[in-house]
């Protein structure tokens, strides 16, 4: 049975970023293995035992929950400690830093990945593609960016893509995402595993260790020509 991790969905599940739950446990489900999904509300505590974790977006007052959360609890480092895969969406991916701004503040993040969040001067909403930077990845990303997070990466994190259109990570448009041990990390919605079916699968291998066969599934594939025209 693989576990699925849907982590902190009432605070981190504005954007309809639930789904690349559901993506996971379908595509795993196809290919005849049991999955399920797992919700882990606020003021729960993480187990540091599921196979894979998926965590949302969010407004300023959910991240700073959520946060909170996530430090005095410590299941979700446990987790990365142990190697097992996670995946965060926007607020997600600001959490996890090392710090972010908030309601006007500077907020203290859960420290998975080697980054800080400052605003952006404007919006950063639409279109987003990059060319993936990690081993696995052959395939151009797509998704849809929306958000005011200016994000740094330190020297321990690496970017997920360099962006070819939309702005990414901050207004130098040049990087998306972090990659930093077990944590994929990226500002894509989509939801991003519904719309980059590779990534799914990359992470289901990680969480399962088996070479999965490819699905054959020509109405994803008819998707990801629309939104990359």
């Amino acid at each position: 049975m693989i576990t699925i991790g849907l982590i902190l969905p009432d605070v981190l599940g504005t954007y309809g970023d639930d789904g690349n739950a559901l993506v996971l446990r379908q595509r795993a489900r196809m290919r005849g293995l049991d999955a399920e999904i797992v919700r882990i509300g606020l003021g729960e505590p993480v187990p540091s035992t599921f196979d894979v974790y998926c965590l949302g977006g969010g407004e300023d007052t959910a991240q700073i929950l959520a946060a909170e959360h996530l430090i005095a609890d410590g299941g979700l480092q446990r987790a990365a400690s142990a190697g097992r895969p996670i995946l965060a969406i926007c607020a997600g991916l600001q959490v996890l830093g090392e710090s972010f701004q908030a309601s006007g503040r500077t907020v203290q993040g859960v420290g998975l990945i080697d980054a800080t969040t400052a605003p952006l001067t404007q919006r950063a909403i639409g279109e987003v593609v990059t060319t993936p930077r990690i081993e696995g990845l052959t395939q151009p990303l797509t998704g849809f960016e929306n958000h005011m997070g200016a994000t740094v990466l330190g020297d321990d994190a690496s970017p997920l893509g360099s962006v070819t259109r939309g702005v990414g990570n901050s207004s130098d448009g040049t990087s998306e995402g972090a990659v930093q041990g077990s944590v994929i990390a990226t500002y894509m919605h989509g939801p991003v595993l519904a719309r980059n079916p590779e990534l799914a699968d990359l992470l289901l291998t990680r969480a399962t260790g088996l070479a999965l066969e490819p699905l054959e599934l020509p109405e994803v594939e008819q998707l990801r020509k629309e939104r990359l025209s």
